[in-house]
């Protein structure tokens, strides 16, 4: 049975992190319908509109639409600093929660590769495959091909793609190894593409917002949902660069790591922490505490 906390305290939220969902009372529940309500409204507009649009033209700036009004309606407030560049480009990014789906395909419509957990909130999957993301599985490694194939054809299709190479979320404070095998669509760089490093920033409410260790994406989404009022999702564009200057994947993922981080401590003003859960699936080990 879930506990009676604060649904929005520090530990309630570290109880929903370790798999105990926590209850948003009646106020929190009210907030759910309205704004689910209201997706589905906007919902019921563009998908007609989307699929009347593809039998004209590709590349419908539709789906692009919905994922902005939708963070509206959640309570995202997206700020963007630096340029976002349109087309032939490949952007990383940190990784902290579902939103940042939402967040930078609402900026610029970019295609996504994303952790196959996402389709477990089912209406978050679907909107998401609208947008052309490539669920993969971590560790599926007779796949890597198919995947590979599949982000080259979502590149083609929406001109850009967006990776999260760290393979799963953190908490905003944290920023773990780059994995290299997820930029294999970068071996051999596509002609005319670059890369752009993202940091996607939630300030304070960082910990709150992050969908971490053993929440369900369901419970992540309702708390996210039920909270009162608005939060800020600040978009960094950092300097682009031809992956051909600095080599290979490697490489690539250790310049956009550099100025990712920096960036991150330069916003938290203090260095970054170490995370705080095991992740199996990406081979981290969380440092162990010597009390």
């Amino acid at each position: 049975m879930s506990s009676r906390l604060d649904p929005f305290s520090p530990e309630a939220v570290y109880r929903a992190n370790m798999g105990d969902p926590q209850q948003v009372g009646l106020a929190g529940a009210f907030r759910i319908v309205i704004r689910s309500l209201m997706l589905a409204a906007v919902l019921a507009v563009i998908i007609p509109l989307h699929y009347l649009y593809r039998l004209v033209r590709y590349g419908s700036p539709l789906p692009m639409l919905f994922l902005r009004i939708a963070c509206r309606i959640i309570g995202a407030r997206v700020r963007v600093h630096g340029v976002s560049l349109r087309r032939d480009v490949v952007f990383l990014a940190n990784h902290v929660s579902w939103l940042d789906v939402l967040a930078i395909g609402g900026v610029n419509g970019s295609a996504f590769v994303a952790r196959a957990e996402l389709k477990e909130t089912r209406a978050l999957g679907w909107l998401a495959a609208m947008n052309r993301t490539v669920f993969t599985e971590r560790g599926d490694k007779m796949n890597i091909a198919a995947q590979i194939n599949a982000m080259r054809e979502a590149m083609a299709d929406n001109w850009s793609i967006t990776i999260f190479p760290e393979g799963t979320v953190t908490d905003g404070h944290s920023l773990l190894p780059f994995k290299t095998s997820m930029l294999s669509v970068l071996e051999p760089p596509p002609p005319g593409v670059l890369v752009q490093p993202v940091v996607i920033d939630y300030g304070h409410v960082s910990e709150w917002i992050a969908w971490l260790n053993n929440e369900a994406g369901l419970d992540n989404a309702g708390r996210i949902f039920s909270r009162k009022g608005n939060f800020f999702i600040d978009l960094h564009f950092l300097d682009p660069f031809d992956p051909h200057d600095v080599g290979g994947r490697k490489a690539v993922a250790a310049e956009a790591r550099r100025q990712i981080e920096a960036r991150i401590v330069t916003s938290l003003g203090k260095p970054l922490r170490p995370y705080r859960f095991d992740i199996p699936k990406v081979g981290y080990a969380a440092p162990k505490s010597s009390d």
